[in-house]
């Protein structure tokens, strides 16, 4: 069982900066991470991804401002979000997907609001 502890949530300002972070306890080689968020009455939708080779993946809407990053030795996977938008605000959730077996699993997730 792959458990999935995220941090860094909160409340920040438009233009602001937060920073998410994503421990795995346990995790399936080789996989894929990343952040999906879902705003209330809207679809989860991904926000970032990286493969194991690291490969990076990035919504249009955050192109430019968000960074994803991992550590494959301590399984942690980032998101560096700067210039924070009002539209950002949503629950973000961290995905670990298996590039071989197909399971993946999500974290619990963390509440980033965007408000002045």
């Amino acid at each position: 069982q792959v458990q999935l502890v995220e941090f860094g949530g909160g409340l920040v300002q438009p233009g602001g900066s937060l920073r998410l972070s994503c421990a795995a306890l346990r995790i399936f080689s080789p996989s894929t991470m990343g952040w999906y968020r879902q705003a209330p009455g809207k679809q989860r939708e991904l926000v970032a991804s990286i493969t194991s080779g690291g490969r990076i993946n990035y919504a249009d809407s955050v192109t430019g401002r968000f960074t994803i990053s991992r550590d494959n030795a301590k399984n942690i996977v980032l998101l560096q979000m700067n210039n924070l938008k009002p539209e950002d605000a949503a629950v973000y959730y961290c995905n670990v997907r298996s590039e071989t077996l197909g399971s993946e699993y999500w974290g619990q997730g963390t509440q980033v609001t965007v408000s002045s």
